[in-house]
């Protein structure tokens, strides 16, 4: 008996499909059996595949069924359905093997289930036949619309770029199979866009249609819609959004809003000055907005236009400083140009914008103006006072013409009148200066504070009003054993004139010395001149010492002449005749009576040093003749004790005795009150508060014994009156005038006084026993 499987189509159309054997053809043959037995027939079955559509709307749907061929229908055969998805996905009828989907299906979840069967015998509980692997496929149905994976979509494409320039390509993607139909075939088209863009169908690529102005708009919003089954009815769609933006290109030239500019400038400002801006407004953007401004027209080349690259504006600078008394306003023409033009965008730029600046100068009150900027004046020198050096001229260069009032600063050589000119105050010698340097100011008289100053040189002329003289001191020597002829000295000579020509000198002997002399000159013709003897022999004991008169005149006009006087020493010459001896001796005279000074003034320093010494002395003596006091020995009076001492025990640490037998009072002079008064005093001063009139005379009377000792040191003293204090039962403690006291006085209150003074009262009792 045959077995088929019923398998619905995905259109709802039952389809019967045979189960196939292990045998050599398709149908199963029908075995003879005995009755009352039990034939087991093995078979090995092979399931075919099972469709099922997706999207199945139902919770249970007929996928199929399992039919053995051995199953006669008496509910005998239990068919079991393993693998996976068994169960959860699909189920099995074990009666009938019909099949069941029980959950949706998704295509796109999963394609295939591959599924086992088995044939149960109920009554025996064993299989009827072996297991068996069959598929179950999910059909494909059109559940997915397209999908753009890569949002958001973005593109920059040039301005003006011409038709079908590629923008981008955008891409959808659809999840339904794309071998079953036209499920997954998609088609592009345009929503929004036109007339500047379009898309191709197939490929999803945008391209421009339209040339565009980014100055007119500079980004589009493209829609771009995505259809499977190629655009059927039924199909899905999904869209997405392209941002197109525009970039710049140089297709605008700068252009100046403002035809006339008007500016001002004063008369009176530096060149370099800014005076103004002017701007072009372009639209482009970036470096394409980038502009460069220049002069096209300026015929008096004063002015210059500079590029602020910051702000894109044109600064009009001063080129050359204005007049404006000459003249007053002026009128340029500027231009500007983008400063980034390509080759192929130059059609936009054939010609530049320009405007018209339109400069006023202003007229300011301005210092004075000088003719020149300095001057040069000539004078001669030992010209007399008010001579007339030169003439230097100032205007006030504006309208009102202001006068001008002439000074010159820190020259008590020149003067100036309120003309100009300058003249001498007193008498130039070129000698001393051969240059002045002079600064003239003019100050207008309406405004003085407007001044201007220029320089001006002045020049002192040479006229030969200086004889040459000797160009230095000379000392010159003869020997007592020189011949005649000898050359003594070598002489030159100078002049202070300035000389238009080379000065030339002539040397000459005086009239005196020519006829009766003991030496002759001779003229070198090069500014000097040889001493030479006359005479063979010479005396140092009857005439040590010449003095010959040179003349020298120079070639000045008029020619100067000065005599000059050459002093010749006699000295004792060594056998060789060289005068280096009689240069030696006279070094040694002129060193020996520098000595001389010197030892005079070494006696007068010793001198003034013994002066000093002996008034410090006399000073020194006279203080020890006040102060016969400080001669005494006081080391008797004072006691020095810095050790605390060893305790109650210690005894050793200090003689008491010394204490009360010091006599610490100086001696008395015979004008002074008793000194037993004195001693009352005191000791009843001791006893006392310091408000008592007995310590106030005690004080007194110390105060006017200081005050009228003739032997108390001028400088400040060291007074010293011990005082216990108001109400002390010990009264003093001081050992000073013990020596004055009573030898026979009790210290036997010291006992009463407490542990403190049981020391003391020890010392001094022992003391008063061993006196008495």
């Amino acid at each position: 008996m045959n077995c088929y499987l019923l398998l619905p189509f995905m259109l709802g159309i039952p389809l019967l499909w045979p189960c196939l054997g292990a045998t050599e053809n398709s149908q199963t043959k029908k075995v003879q059996q005995p009755v009352g037995s039990h034939l087991r027939v093995k078979r090995g079955w092979v399931w075919n595949q099972f469709f099922v559509p997706e999207e199945m709307n139902t919770t249970s749907h007929h996928v199929g069924r399992l039919r053995s061929d051995l199953d006669n229908g008496n509910n005998s055969f239990q068919y079991k359905l393993l693998g996976a998805g068994a169960g959860s996905t699909f189920i099995i009828d074990e009666r009938t093997g019909d099949i069941y989907a029980i959950q949706k299906l998704d295509r796109e979840e999963r394609s295939l289930y591959i599924l086992r069967a088995q044939v149960i015998d109920i009554t025996t509980g064993r299989a009827v036949e072996p297991e068996s692997e069959f598929v179950i496929k999910v059909s494909d149905i059109n559940d997915n619309e397209p999908k753009f994976l890569d949002e958001p979509y973005e593109a920059i494409v040039p301005e003006m770029s011409p038709e079908g320039t590629l923008v981008i390509q955008v891409t959808a993607s659809d999840a339904d199979d794309p071998s079953s139909g036209n499920n997954a075939r998609l088609l592009y088209s345009l929503l929004q866009g036109q007339p500047y863009f379009s898309v191709e169908p197939t490929t999803g690529v945008i391209r421009i249609s339209s040339k565009m102005d980014r100055e007119l708009q500079d980004e589009y919003w493209v829609i771009i819609q995505a259809k499977d089954m190629i655009g059927q009815p039924g199909a899905l769609s999904g869209t997405t959004s392209v941002l197109i933006k525009l970039s710049d290109v140089n297709d605008n030239k700068p252009i100046f809003k403002e035809s006339l500019y008007r500016l001002t400038v004063s008369e009176s400002a530096p060149t370099g000055t800014s005076i103004g801006t002017i701007m072009a407004y372009d639209n482009d953007i970036g470096e394409n907005a980038e502009m460069d401004y220049s002069i096209e027209e300026d015929d008096s080349q004063t002015f210059d236009i500079i590029t602020n690259h910051e702000t894109q504006e044109g600064i009009v600078i001063l080129k050359k400083k204005v007049n404006f008394e000459h003249q007053n306003h002026y009128g340029i023409r500027a231009k500007v140009k983008n400063h980034h033009v390509d080759e192929q965008l130059m059609k936009y730029h054939t010609e530049a914008s320009t405007t018209f600046i339109k400069i006023q100068v202003e007229d300011v009150d301005e210092p004075p103006l000088f003719l020149l900027p300095y001057y040069i004046f000539e004078i001669f020198e030992e010209t007399p006072q008010g001579s007339f050096v030169g003439v230097v001229s100032a205007t006030d260069p504006d309208n009102r013409k202001s006068p001008i009032r002439y000074s010159i600063t820190r020259s008590k050589v020149f003067n100036i009148d309120d003309n100009g000119t300058i003249t001498t105050t007193n008498s130039l010698d070129r000698e001393i200066s051969a240059w002045y340097n002079l600064s003239i100011t003019a100050t207008e008289k309406y405004n003085i504070e407007q001044i201007s100053s220029i320089p001006v040189y002045v020049q002192v002329l040479n006229i030969n009003d200086h004889a040459p003289e000797f160009s230095q001191y000379y000392e010159s020597y003869v020997c007592e054993n020189a011949g005649s002829g000898q050359v003594i000295q070598t002489i030159s000579a100078v002049d202070r004139d300035e000389s238009i020509e080379e000065h030339h000198f002539y040397f000459n002997l005086s009239v005196e010395d020519t006829n009766s002399s003991s030496f002759t000159i001779i003229d070198n013709q090069d500014n000097t001149a040889v001493i030479l003897t006359n005479r063979t022999g010479f005396n140092l004991q009857e005439e040590p010492i010449f003095y010959i008169s040179i003349l020298i005149a120079d070639n000045g006009i008029p020619s100067l002449t000065s005599t000059n006087t050459l002093t010749i020493h006699v000295c004792d010459c060594d056998d060789s005749g060289s005068t280096q001896t009689c240069q030696y001796q006279e070094l040694m005279l002129s060193m020996g009576f520098k000595t001389e000074v010197i030892i005079a003034i070494l006696i007068c320093i010793m001198v003034i040093f013994g002066f000093i010494f002996l008034t410090l002395g006399l000073k020194q003596r006279r203080k020890q003749i006040l102060f016969p006091e400080k001669s005494e020995d006081f080391r008797e009076n004072i006691f020095r004790y810095d050790d605390e001492g060893g305790g109650e025990e210690d005894t050793e640490a200090f003689d008491v005795a010394a204490l009360r037998s010091s006599t610490i009072m100086r001696e008395r002079k015979t004008r002074k009150t008793t000194s037993a008064e004195i001693r009352s005093l005191y000791r009843q001063s001791l006893q006392v508060g310091p408000d008592s009139a007995i310590f106030r005379k005690f004080i007194l009377e110390k105060l006017e014994e200081a005050d009228t000792d003739p032997c108390a040191p001028p400088f400040d003293s060291l007074q010293t009156y011990a005082f216990e204090g108001t109400g002390s039962l010990a009264g003093s403690l001081s050992s000073l005038e013990s020596a004055v006291s009573d030898q026979d006085e009790s210290y036997d209150y010291l006992n009463e006084l407490g542990p403190r003074f049981k020391r003391l009262a020890c010392l001094f009792g022992s003391a008063v026993q061993s006196n008495n």
